[in-house]
Formats: structure tokens, sequence, C-alpha cells
């Protein structure tokens, strides 16, 4: 099925306890979405400053850009390197998908800006539209237009860079989804996260003081037990990075 691809983590966040127990890290939830047999991952913790040499990033035919507690708009050393590291991966022609952070850090590695929300935090379950020029891009898909996603940011793409397309846009924010040519990719919200993983992300943001309790209890009682389409956005993501649409 994977035909033996290679697909590498470049993993921007530091594991909390809970996913490490659950699910062996954020590294154990993009494989649990993404990986099909005959294929081979590997991780990079490029927070912590382990980035592939040039030699690696041959052998790969793709790369995801997870989420952060960071700043997609700071000039940490590590971002500062992603940056150019995502610009050669650019020139290379490779697939690369970007979550979160990793939509906002590719859109500001190939041009565009970012910045702090203007609507603020936005948490929790969000419906997505996708742009009538996407339907094109995923016909084959046979996804329904409207998707719903888990969301956990108060960072935002504020302007695309040159060449790139907004193809998904929700009522909080302008730039859901973006591409750049055949082979970048931004995806805002967080199709690989699950309803106890953000519960257990509105437990340290409100411990962190970064939200008040009243908002964490508020998030919580309005979470419900709808679920993510995560079914569909699997399959948008691995035939995104796949090539396969």
């Amino acid at each position: 099925m994977g035909g033996g691809k290679r697909f590498a983590v470049l993993l921007c966040a530091e594991d909390s306890d809970y996913v490490k127990k659950r699910y062996g890290g954020y590294y154990g939830v993009f494989i649990n979405m993404l990986a099909e047999e005959g294929e081979t991952w590997d991780v990079f913790k490029v927070a912590n400053g382990e980035f592939p040499d040039d030699e690696q990033i041959g052998r790969f035919d793709g790369f995801v850009i997870t989420g952060s507690c960071n700043d997609a708009h700071g000039n940490d050393v590590w971002i500062c390197e992603l940056i150019s590291l995502l610009k050669k991966l650019d020139s290379l022609n490779k697939k690369i998908l970007g979550i979160c952070f990793g939509h906002q850090i590719l859109c500001r590695a190939l041009g565009g800006k970012t910045g702090r929300a203007i609507s603020g935090w936005d948490i929790g379950l969000a419906s997505i539209h996708l742009s009538p020029s996407s339907s094109n891009i995923f016909s084959s898909l046979k996804i329904p237009t409207t998707l719903s996603i888990i969301e956990c940011h108060r960072d935002e793409v504020r302007e695309l860079p040159p060449k790139a397309e907004v193809i998904a846009w929700s009522e909080k924010t302008g730039v859901e989804m973006f591409r750049y040519g055949d082979h970048m990719m931004g995806i805002q919200g967080h199709p690989e996260y699950t309803h106890d993983i953000l519960i257990h992300l509105i437990d340290r943001l409100r411990q962190r003081t970064l939200i008040t309790d009243s908002y964490a209890d508020e998030l919580k009682a309005n979470m419900g037990k709808v679920e993510p389409d995560k079914d569909a956005w699997k399959k948008l993501c691995t035939s995104f990075l796949k090539g396969r649409l």
C-alpha cells in the first residue's frame, strides 16, 4: 500500500506525560493518522535542535510539521533553523504538510506573515468550509465541503505567501487551509487530535494561566459528544502527502 515510501515528522513540541503514556508521544498520534503498510516513518525533534542533514533529507518523500507551544512569528534559534530547512525542502519540491504551528511556520518560510489572532484563542470544535477551488483538488476523495475539526490556537496566518491559495476558511479564521503549488499544504486545525487530547490541553493551558478557569470550564461544558470528521481528514491528509490527489 505505501510503496516503500519514507516520511518524517518534524516535532515542534515537547511531549506531555499524558500523551507519552497514552499515544507514545505526538509522533505516535501522527503515526496513528498517517502511516500505512510498507512505509518508513522517522521523527526529528526540531524544537530540541535535531534536524535532518542533506543526506537524510534526500531519503524522504515527505515531511509533517507538528503543532507547538511556541509562536511561529518568534525568532528562537530552532525556529529560524526550521525556516531555513523548509525553504530548502521547497526548492527540492518535497511534500510538506503543516499542522497548526506547522501551518503558520510554513506560511512564514514561504514569505507570508503570521501573528496573534485578532479574535483571540480558538479552542474546541470548528466547522471548516472548503473553498470552491478546493472542491476540484479533493473531488476524488468524495468528502463533504464542510468538515469539523479540533482547533487549539491563538496565532494565525495574517498574509499568505505569494502564489499561495486559501483552500478553506471558518467563521473565526480566514485561512484555515492553504496550498502552495502541489507540494505544500497547511491546516490550522488539528486533524490528528481526539477529544481526550483536547481536554488534556485545556487543563495544561489553565495550569499555565494562558486561559482562565472560567473559560476552561466553559470550553469543557460546550464540547459535548460530537467528534471531529477524523476519517475525512485522514483521507485528505494521506492523499495529499502521498500524491494521490
